[in-house]
């Protein structure tokens, strides 16, 4: 039988994908099973709530990645304690999603309607706090204090992030180093803190653990990038949120930083744009192919394929193995996703 390394070269996006999750399989099945349990209460609105969320489905790729770093040191991903650590980082990234929803006035959410949409913002919000706090009660179970900081550091990182996010709202002269900060704190971080876990779970040296961490970093970072860019790109079905909704948000991501830089002159339609907080006359259009006919897009995809191989560079300290070749394809399946 071929194994992964020997094959992953010539596999499409959607083919890597599927091979990378079909090899931890049996592991996402037992986190999907953890999250209905810890996603449940005695109290009826929360499994109501609950369970609109965990239908709502997602590719699932953060505890994903805590799993694979486990095996990847030598550990055993299907543990009790890796599946338990990787539900609770699905449960944080979830967390942030519900109020990142109502912090955007979003009405859809992987092409659902958001929580906040269809149950109100104060159940959104109490329903956010719930899964945050869950997640941190189910990660005290790991008597760890190394874990417990990991978490709670991201968790602050994360919550900074959406702070200094909105004092940039409307801002179209943020700078690549203000929007680098938000990214890392924003999403680079739960990425970087479930390598890490995993690492540690499996009981990895120091070396390996710092590693992983920065891989982690890396990655978020790649991921980041390619979200953004599919915002440009790609239609609404196909990332499960309205298409263009950050410029309509207030939110100057770095394709739009880049196109100031070199086109000062697109500044006022912007401007216009976040004001107005609608498109008019083809304008997304007009700002998709100024991107593309500037290289733009071109050059965006070069930053996160850059951030890519560093993070592939980052897994040479570890032993060879599937798991080890599976993280080292996740890099391109998220960036080449969905296009």
């Amino acid at each position: 039988m071929q194994t992964f390394a020997a094959i992953k070269k010539d596999l499409l996006p959607q083919e890597a994908a599927r091979r990378i999750f079909s090899l931890i399989k049996s592991e996402m099945a037992l986190v999907e099973a953890e999250f209905e349990r810890q996603a449940s209460s005695n109290v009826q609105v929360i499994n109501y709530l609950g369970d609109y969320i965990r239908q709502s489905g997602g590719k699932r790729v953060r505890p994903a990645l805590l799993v694979l770093a486990t095996h990847a040191v030598g550990g055993d991903g299907a543990s009790d304690n890796s599946i338990r650590m990787a539900t609770v980082m699905e449960m944080l990234h979830t967390a942030t999603l519900v109020h990142d929803d109502i912090i955007d006035n979003a009405d859809t959410r992987r092409s659902r309607a958001s929580v906040n949409a269809k149950f109100g913002n104060q159940a959104a919000v109490l329903m956010g706090d719930w899964l945050y706090m869950s997640g941190f009660e189910t990660s005290l179970k790991e008597r760890s204090l190394e874990i417990l900081d990991i978490l709670t550091r991201l968790t602050r990182k994360m919550t900074e992030g959406e702070l200094i996010q909105l004092t940039m709202i409307g801002n179209t002269a943020i700078t690549r180093e203000e929007y680098f900060d938000i990214l890392r704190r924003k999403t680079a971080f739960l990425f970087s803190g479930c390598a890490e876990i995993g690492a540690i779970l499996g009981g990895s040296s120091h070396e390996e653990q710092v590693a992983l961490r920065d891989y982690g970093m890396n990655l978020g970072i790649a991921f980041q990038l390619a979200d953004d860019l599919l915002d440009f790109t790609a239609d609404s079905h196909a990332i499960g949120k309205a298409a263009g909704a950050d410029l309509l948000e207030g939110k100057i991501t770095l394709p739009l930083i880049l196109l100031q830089e070199s086109h000062p002159s697109v500044r006022p339609e912007l401007e216009r744009i976040m004001y107005d907080g609608v498109y008019n006359d083809g304008s997304r259009q007009l700002i998709s192919a100024k991107l593309a006919e500037h290289g733009t897009l071109a050059e965006i995809r070069e930053i996160a394929l850059s951030f890519a191989g560093a993070a592939r560079k980052n897994l040479d300290i570890l032993r060879e193995s599937e798991y080890r070749s599976a993280l080292d394809e996740i890099p391109n399946f998220v960036i080449d996703r969905n296009t």
